[in-house]
């Protein structure tokens, strides 16, 4: 594979993270917006580390002919430290970011971030009591010998490493309880103003006291560790067994990143290094403070509107506001919903009114990120005292979702439900619901495709669409996919929807190749892909071909993006570009030319290897002549946004899009559009 033609994927990704940090570079970003993209940063590294470069680390330890007979591409010990190198210059323009522009944007708004040296007699007062009254029962420290077996550093932990004034040999370490306590303390202070300091330095102010003699300073460590369980994620089924099969257990749980005040001292660096068995390559310096994401909940003083994103309340659908019930409604038209501009409660209202419907027989439904308190899954236990059927496929490895998912299985299994869980080796990605409704002598089919989770909360962030229909070309369809899911039949067979892994590649393959075909006519042709990853090589490779045949290629990729927009020869007729802004762009949405008779498609699926070749996805026609000009609109807006756009290109320096002269912000202006058509409909 000729690597000049791909951008790694690992760097793409790092790329991405980066663009959530220059979003909390943007002083046109509410301050507070600003902060919490630091802590998206964060947290998106965070889980970085304990996958991708677990991943990474494993590769690197297995023998290299056990490397060759796996026939892996990629070179691990290069890639960690391209990893190193990205991640190194990032840290230090985040904790710039930081420094030199949140907390003096914070001082200007009178909100002071104080730490321990900063604190006024009677804040120094309060955070005495404080400490013993809150903090104190919360801390055990340890002490690390010269010569001593180390003590094990959780996950995610931020610890104190403290050098002693009287004993050189010797290491305390004290954990900081941010399990148990808030990160952020809010502190006494004048009329004036609103002063917050860190759990850390509340600890930092009183540990002479916590550890009974003098000390020289302290500095914050935090470990991530290999989440080795989400092995599966990235790779399948006997790839994963032989790189088990030839790992020591022994490697399960070992540091991948070890961040560390880059004042620490060396020789105390160096006593970690050796006493924690850490790599050279798993030390990244840092700042003062690590775990970035508890900036999340980063307290706001009261009266503070103007330093958060102005309220954006989920619309009404024009149509399902004002309808008596929505299976009615479907047998009329077809409903799509966009989230998170509109209601997401039209789809629990969905369920509850097929529960209360005598007709209603079955309901089945695939759950992949389930909400913790889930108005769906109580549903479906009403469901299941009045008498129907339920049936649901739960993706138990659904990664760091496992615990909720696994939960809300066993309450519908206990109620009556038949419960499905992951083919072994595949994982289901698909958010289907299908209701059964005994109409005459028939079941007649209504149905749900969505591209995001049946998710009351993520419902609210992310970008979704979701179709709502009781057309039977996609209804019946849907059925034949629930029939795999319960192992009824090997291979679906549509004629309308796109099902992985069978049919989703070759589907998308000769849609592709029709438009080539076009252009080697020297007709119009073009192709309009909305996605969150471009990362299989062989379709990166028809987009290159279709580019050289003259096929007119514009991308929307939110993260990872492997193939090389912009280079003469390949891809000239390629561009590629990314929005980043409020919400999470989720949707996958998928259009061809097709002469000037668009083919549009809405998917679970992106285009990576594990999303054709290793999950069961489902890609949706848009019949609905309305639905295909809202949603065509919609991605206009992107393909047209010049305030929250960026390109990416060959040197991934994710320059903004600025052109034309109107400014477009697609997630603000796809609002105002959905909100005219509410207003249209009442007027």
């Amino acid at each position: 594979m000729d690597q000049d033609k791909y951008i790694k994927r690992d760097v793409s990704w790092l790329y991405f993270n980066h663009r959530v940090l220059q979003e909390a570079m943007d002083t046109s970003v509410p301050l507070y917006e600003r902060i919490k993209f630091l802590a998206i940063y964060s947290s998106n590294l965070d889980e970085f580390f304990r996958v991708r470069v677990a991943s990474l680390r494993s590769f690197k330890d297995l023998k290299k002919k056990t490397r060759k007979e796996l026939d892996l591409v990629v070179k691990p010990k290069k890639q960690l430290k391209t990893i190193r190198r990205v991640v190194q210059k990032q840290q230090e323009q985040f904790g710039a970011t930081f420094r030199e522009v949140i907390l003096p944007a914070l001082t200007q708004e009178n909100i002071h971030l104080l730490q321990n040296t900063d604190y006024t007699e009677k804040q120094a007062d309060f955070v005495k009591k404080y400490f013993f009254e809150k903090v104190y029962p919360h801390l055990h420290p340890t002490y690390l010998h010269l010569e001593g077996e180390p003590p094990f550093l959780k996950n995610k932990g931020l610890y104190f490493i403290i050098e002693l004034a009287n004993d050189n040999d010797v290491l305390a370490i004290v954990e900081i309880p941010t399990d148990s306590l808030p990160r952020f303390i809010e502190l006494p202070g004048t009329d004036n103003g609103f002063f917050v300091t860190f759990l850390d330095d509340v600890i930092r102010y009183n540990l002479e006291g916590l550890l009974g003699q003098p000390i020289k300073d302290a500095y914050a460590i935090k470990v991530s560790r290999d989440a080795e369980l989400y092995i599966e994620d990235e790779y399948s089924g006997d790839l994963v067994e032989k790189i088990r099969n030839s790992l020591d257990e022994r490697n399960v749980g070992l540091p991948t990143r070890f961040l560390y005040d880059q004042c620490m001292p060396e020789e105390v660096r160096n006593r970690l290094k050796k006493s924690l068995e850490l790599n050279k390559n798993d030390l990244i310096p840092g700042a003062r403070y690590h775990n970035f994401n508890d900036f999340f909940s980063f307290p706001i003083p009261d009266g503070a509107a103007h330093l958060v994103n102005p309220p954006q309340p989920p619309l009404p659908h024009p149509v399902l506001e004002t309808a008596q019930a929505i299976i009615p409604t479907l047998q009329q038209q077809d409903i799509m919903l966009h989230f998170p501009y509109q209601k997401y409660d039209y789809v629990p209202q969905f369920i509850q009114q097929a529960v209360e419907d005598d007709a209603v027989e079955h309901l089945k439904i695939t759950l992949y990120r389930v909400a913790s308190k889930s108005a769906i899954v109580t549903a479906l236990l009403e469901a299941l005292k009045k008498g129907k059927k339920v049936t649901a496929f739960i993706e138990a490895k659904a990664r760091f979702d496992e615990a909720s998912n696994l939960y809300w299985g066993d309450q519908l299994k206990e109620a009556g439900a038949k419960v499905f869980y992951s083919y072994p080796g595949i994982k289901v990605h698909t958010k289907l619901l299908l209701i059964q409704r005994k109409e005459g002598d028939e079941l007649r089919n209504y149905a749900y495709l969505g591209t995001g989770n049946f998710n009351e909360k993520t419902a609210k962030l992310y970008c979704d669409h979701a179709l709502l229909t009781a057309d039977p070309r996609l209804t019946d369809e849907v059925a034949v996919v629930f029939s795999l899911l319960e192992r009824k039949v090997i291979i679906p067979k549509c004629k309308h929807l796109l099902v992985s892994p069978f049919t989703t590649r070759d589907g998308f393959v000769g849609l592709i190749n029709k438009e080539i075909e076009r252009a080697k006519r020297g007709e119009n042709a073009y192709m309009i892909l909305k996605m969150n990853s471009l990362e299989d090589p062989k379709m990166v490779d028809h987009l290159y071909e279709a580019s050289q045949a003259g096929v007119n290629i514009q991308l929307i990729v939110r993260g990872i993006c492997s193939l090389v927009p912009g280079i003469e020869g390949l891809s000239e007729n390629i561009t590629v570009t990314s929005i980043v802004d409020r919400f999470l762009e989720h949707a996958r949405v998928y259009i061809f030319g097709n002469g000037g008779d668009e083919i549009i498609y809405t998917a679970s699926a992106d285009w990576m290897t594990r999303n054709l070749d290793r999950r069961v996805e489902v890609v949706m026609p848009i019949y609905d002549p309305n639905i295909r000009k809202e949603l065509r609109h919609i991605i206009d807006l992107q393909l047209n946004d010049n305030q929250k756009a960026r390109y990416i290109n060959v040197s991934q320096t994710n320059p903004y899009k600025v052109e034309g002269e109107t400014p477009i912000r697609a997630q603000v202006d796809i609002y105002r559009f959905l909100e005219n058509k509410l207003d249209q409909v009442k007027g």
